[in-house]
């Protein structure tokens, strides 16, 4: 059975917080003291925020095993403490970043405190051999922040990465290209295709310089946006199109990014036109049956149904407002079957 301490014997967090209204320290040292108390904010809290999510994990694998309205007990534990499902699964994250690294041994749990909620997740992530380094650290006494953990790791990537070339993992290692440069170009290279990989790695060979580096590091980074890009928008799916092929031609123009833009505004029209049309359905069939149900003595109501028409009928007329000089942009809704051919756009 377990037994609730007393509130007495539990510690007490105590701040000095700066006065907001003095004027003897300037205003870098006195945010950077909020700073650090809002650091070890986090770091006091941090073991109560792994054990709600060891709860939720609980409450979540339970509602796992089968049966009918399997999930729902879940979702009603979070109803009722008002948690979102954003914030249940970043608790959950945090109690499986615990186990990575103090139930399996690594970090002694005394020493949770000593990082911050963001630096403990990044650790629990990294590299085995990172997670040992910054769990020795914590053990002995050392506060871990995010910045720490990440630049460790960004150090054990850069020089050990099978995604690079050689020359550029030997430059790293002797310190002769900075880690903060090379580790984003293998996270960028990650995402990436074998057969593009290998043609980046082939332009890094030839010039293993920093300059190369970013360059690589940009175009492999437009590559992967236009590839996530394009595997979403329907419209690319209508034709007999390589995209393979399109991107090395606007590679070739030194276009990659405007491509993964282009694209990227595509996805952005497509999936607005797709909420478009669930909310003009949806208002559409509230409108008739308000109407239905109104009458001539309701012409208030009438009148209010009246100027939902413009956005709820075929064709739609909507303001853009002042920003836009109160321009109004007129769309035409036609539904067209799968197999309908639709009209040319340019006669």
């Amino acid at each position: 059975m377990v037994q609730s301490a007393d509130i007495s014997d539990q510690p007490a967090l105590r701040l000095e917080l700066p006065d907001p209204n003095t004027n003897e320290i300037n205003a870098f040292e006195f945010f950077d003291r909020l700073v650090k108390a809002w650091n070890l904010c986090d770091n006091f809290d941090l073991q109560t925020e792994i054990w709600r999510g060891r709860i939720l994990r609980v409450v979540r694998d339970r509602e796992k095993r089968g049966g009918e309205g399997r999930g729902a007990g879940f979702l009603q534990w979070l109803r009722e403490r008002e948690i979102s499902k954003t914030r249940a699964y970043s608790l959950i994250q945090l109690a499986d970043s615990a186990d990575e690294l103090v139930v399996d041994g690594m970090l002694q749990e005394k020493r949770v405190n000593q990082f911050s909620k963001r630096a403990f997740i990044e650790t629990a992530q990294a590299a085995p051999e990172v997670k040992q380094m910054i769990s020795e650290a914590a053990n002995e006494g050392e506060e871990i922040t995010r910045k720490q953990v990440r630049r460790l790791n960004d150090e054990f990537t850069s020089a050990t990465s099978t995604l690079l070339p050689e020359e550029i993992r030997q430059r790293t290692q002797e310190n002769l290209l900075p880690s903060r440069i090379v580790a984003p170009l293998v996270r960028e290279l990650a995402k990436l295709p074998e057969i593009q990989q290998n043609d980046l790695r082939q332009a890094l060979r030839e010039e293993p310089e920093i300059n190369c580096i970013k360059d690589v590091t940009s175009t492999a980074r437009w590559i992967s946006k236009s590839i996530d890009a394009s595997g979403a928008l329907r419209v690319l799916q209508m034709g007999d199109l390589d995209l393979e092929k399109a991107m090395d031609e606007a590679k070739r123009l030194d276009s990659l990014a405007l491509l993964a833009d282009a694209l990227g505004q595509a996805q952005i029209i497509e999936s607005s036109v797709l909420k478009l049309h669930t909310a003009w359905r949806r208002l559409g069939g509230l409108q008739e049956r308000l109407w239905i149900e109104s009458g001539s003595s309701t012409p208030f109501l009438r009148d209010l149904l009246n100027a939902l028409q413009t956005l709820s009928g075929a064709t739609m007329r909507v303001s853009l407002g002042e920003l836009a000089g109160g321009k109004r942009v007129r769309l035409q809704l036609v539904e067209e079957s799968a197999d309908q051919i639709p009209p040319p756009l340019i006669d």
